[in-house]
């Protein structure tokens, strides 16, 4: 059995819940647990040894045997798991995989991301049994719902039970995360006591925000419409980017451009009493599930229910801080940023405390738009 992917957390929790399952099943089983996280071609070559070694070795004193090759680092592209020498040692290795009885022996591998395309891969999956965990990123454009439901089956396990939008925070709080979403889960269960719901005031007052959530802050800072506020956020965002190598003023742009679009479905959807502005979560998200899928986009980019619930009800407040031709302009001077940041060779940060400027205090501009608000 394979058990693979990217989430780290999730393969070793299910490693071990195989590894116990199988040893359980019988009292005189012997096991043997074998390290492959290696950072050469050469250690690599001695995990395989050490594995194909245990294979070929009786039980002892047990009448089957359970093997556990744990953290295996070599089994995805990168320069060690391509070298000539463990390509050729894998293929070996899934060669005896085909010729093997495989009588009372038992193999685990727990393993990263893997090449699909290797031969040891297509083996296993042909003989055996694949289990994928994909890790979660912001690029994901469920990774909020996903997250959400992790955090609500692990409080599930626990004997607790999210209130209103408390998991949709705590989520929202931790980001993409699976290891640190079961962590601040157990947190605010433990911090719960013997009470079974947890609120929003618990997720408030104990769950740990991280990178993630801070860097949503520059959008919320924008709608709450707080220029000292924005330009100080926009201060710290701008000297974050500077030691940094992932991040971008361009990336910033982007998360405002989202923001407004975000506000921009709000007004419509508020205009058209779709939705009322006040309500609570849940009766937030029942207003949303009734608003016909016929009457929007088909085109997830411009429609707002594709969006998770919780950002859209988040972002409900700060929409109230606009006006639709507000919204429009804003849109218009992003754009505009946008082309500014690309080819005209101004500093960024200028550039940006300019826009931002621009939209807070909505200075004049010209605008070809009718308000329907007024």
């Amino acid at each position: 059995m394979l058990v693979c992917g990217e989430d780290e957390f999730q393969v070793k929790r299910r490693g071990r819940e195989v590894f116990d399952q199988w040893c359980g099943e019988s009292a005189d089983i012997e096991q043997e647990c074998l390290d492959a996280q290696v950072t050469n071609s050469g250690d690599a070559l001695a995990a395989l040894a050490r594995l194909r070694e245990a294979l070929n070795t009786l039980p002892f004193f047990g009448s089957s045997k359970v093997i556990w090759l744990q953290n295996c680092t070599f089994l995805g592209d990168d320069r060690t798991a391509s070298s000539q020498g463990v390509t050729a040692a894998l293929t070996d290795l899934a060669q005896d995989f085909k010729t093997s009885a495989w009588q009372n022996v038992r193999l685990l591998i727990t393993s990263g991301k893997v090449d699909k395309r290797k031969t040891l891969y297509k083996t296993i999956d042909k003989l055996g049994t694949v289990e994928q965990f994909a890790g979660m990123s912001v690029e994901d454009r469920d990774w909020l719902s996903e997250a959400e439901g992790l955090a609500r089956d692990h409080a599930k396990s626990l004997g607790k039970s999210f209130e209103g939008e408390s998991a949709a925070r705590l989520a929202n709080w931790v980001g993409p995360n699976t290891r640190s979403l079961i962590q601040e889960t157990e947190k605010v269960a433990l911090y719960c006591g013997d009470r079974t719901r947890i609120s929003v005031e618990d997720v408030d007052t104990i769950v740990t925000r991280n990178k993630h959530s801070r860097a949503f802050a520059l959008a919320d800072a924008l709608g709450g419409r707080n220029l000292p506020h924005l330009l100080r956020v926009l201060d710290e965002e701008l000297w974050e980017i500077r030691g940094s190598t992932q991040r971008s003023e361009i990336g910033l742009l982007y998360g405002l451009i989202s923001k407004v679009r975000t506000m921009l479905f709000l007004k419509e959807l508020i205009r058209t009493r779709a939705v009322h502005p006040d309500c609570d979560f849940n009766g937030f998200k029942a207003q949303l599930a009734r608003v016909p899928a016929e009457t929007l986009p088909g085109d997830k980019r411009f429609n707002p229910l594709s969006l998770n619930p919780y950002v859209l009800f988040k972002a409900m407040p700060h929409a109230k801080n606009y006006s639709f031709t507000e919204l429009i302009q804003a849109m218009e001077r992003l754009l505009n940023c946008n082309r500014r940041l690309i080819f005209s060779g101004l500093e960024a940060a200028l550039v940006l405390q300019q826009t931002l400027v621009q939209i807070v205090i909505g200075e004049s501009q010209p605008a070809h738009h009718a308000d329907p608000e007024r």
